[in-house]
């Protein structure tokens, strides 16, 4: 199969154009510095020493944060996510400059983006798992919040950036949003890096009730643009949704692999799972003679979690290599827009039976143990006293109740916006942001379960 570099005879988007070092608020900035690190890279270095990404260490992944034993939270999660993303990335770029050895994209740099992007695609999520996006989104779709959809629709705000609330649309608005004091252009990334993490680049109306969109109504004239300076096809303009942008799929892919085979050693070092039902799920992924060659090695190591990281590392370079084919074999319809669903979908049939065990291993005995749900359990508690505590201060801000409380919060956030969407957005940004232990505790001194030490 022949493949062009340059689609714009096609109509579709190309490399040249879609791997740009423009950065999102610094857009007549010049800089005629020379850097060691590429544009690219600073974009790394700028996530991995920031706020939002450290406080990922104190927001759960999936278990409770750890006690004795250690399992994943968000910022284990996003460097890994991110290891395995440069993995891909890596392979992508060399087989892309093999393929067009003359073009100035910069294929050497497709690693470094979807590593950053890597780890930038959880920021937006809440505390307290992925219950945490569900939390929010029924306090307003069928708690308390609820009663404010009238007064939304009528200043002519958009009710489902609320009621469908999605991390990924929230990380977009963590990265972009000049919040106040800050500087604009947000974490000031490259557009390139921006559009990796837009999984669902559309609109909440499309939805379909679903947590899964790529922008609030805030920040979709600023991903238009991002969209637009990178020629990405516009699929759909009221509501607007937008072509996925082509890294996206290495960085979900990234995602993908590092969920489900991650949560199944997790389950293993809590005794959720047991050794040899792991090995079994792990062994699936080969064929037999591959599969022999595990065993042999598994017999030379004692270790049962020695035995068992093993297996995963085994598993994750063989979803590794699989999805880049698929990414490589699709090129065409990726630069076209055309490609439907994950690159996880799309690998070869008993590899795809595999990871399709795990899942569903997963959904049955790991996502709905006892642990798992009482992190649910108590997220819905207290994200939704905190939001229902919050926004009414914000609508009452002349109450003494609500002075105390609209003080406890950082000036960044703009409690005092001029409509009642702002309002509740900055409500929004303020509790999605909060960690575990930083909720909990705001939860036990509000309710007065818990004071301060005198």
């Amino acid at each position: 199969m022949s493949y062009i570099c340059d689609n714009e005879e096609n109509n579709t988007m190309n490399w040249e154009q879609l791997l740009s070092t423009k950065r999102f608020g610094m857009e007549s900035y010049h800089d005629e510095k020379t850097h060691d690190r590429t544009e690219y890279q600073r974009d790394y270095d700028r996530l991995i020493f920031s706020s939002p990404f450290r406080r990922l260490q104190n927001k759960t992944q999936v278990f409770p944060l750890p006690g004795s034993i250690f399992v994943h939270n968000r910022l284990t999660h996003s460097l890994e996510v991110s290891s395995v993303g440069r993995s891909l990335g890596e392979i992508v770029g060399r087989e892309l400059r093999r393929r067009y050895p003359d073009s100035p994209a910069h294929f050497e740099e497709i690693a470094s983006i979807v590593s950053a992007a890597c780890l930038a695609h959880d920021l937006g999520n809440p505390p307290f798992g992925h219950s945490g996006e569900q939390a929010i989104s029924t306090f307003f779709s069928e708690g308390k919040g609820k009663s404010l959809q009238a007064q939304i629709e009528k200043e002519g705000s958009r009710w489902s950036d609320f009621t469908c609330f999605e991390g990924n649309a929230n990380a977009l608005r963590l990265l972009i949003h000049q919040f106040r004091g800050r500087r604009e252009g947000g974490f000031a990334l490259t557009y390139s890096t921006i559009a990796s993490i837009v999984k669902y680049p559309f609109s909440s109306e499309l939805s379909g009730g679903k947590n899964k969109f790529g922008f609030f109504a805030s920040e979709e004239s600023d991903y238009s643009t991002i969209a637009g300076d990178l020629g990405i096809a516009t699929v759909n303009e009221q509501p607007l949704k937008f072509a996925r942008f082509p890294l996206v799929f290495l960085v979900e892919a990234a995602d993908d692999i590092c969920y489900q085979v991650m949560d199944i050693e997790d389950a293993h070092k809590l005794h959720l799972v047991t050794t040899e039902k792991a090995i079994e799920l792990f062994l699936n992924f080969f064929d037999e003679p591959r599969k022999e060659r595990r065993m042999q090695t598994l017999a030379r190591v004692s270790d049962v979690n020695e035995q068992i990281a093993y297996l995963r590392a085994s598993v994750i370079g063989e979803l590794v290599n699989e999805c880049v084919d698929v990414f490589l074999e699709n090129e065409h319809l990726l630069l076209s827009g055309e490609f439907e669903g994950s690159l996880i979908k799309r690998i070869s049939s008993k590899t795809k039976e595999a990871y399709a065990e795990c899942s569903q291993f997963a959904v049955s005995s790991i996502y709905r143990s006892k642990e798992v749900l009482d992190v649910e359990i108590a997220g819905y508690r207290i994200i939704g006293f905190l939001l229902e505590k919050f926004i009414d201060a914000a609508l009452t801000p002349n109450h003494a109740y609500s002075r105390i409380l609209l003080d406890r919060i950082p000036e960044q956030y703009e409690t005092a916006a001029s409509s009642l969407y702002g309002k509740i957005q900055a409500m929004v940004d303020y509790v999605s942001g909060m960690t575990d232990v930083y909720a909990l505790d705001l939860y036990r001194k509000i309710t007065g379960m818990g004071l301060p030490a005198i």
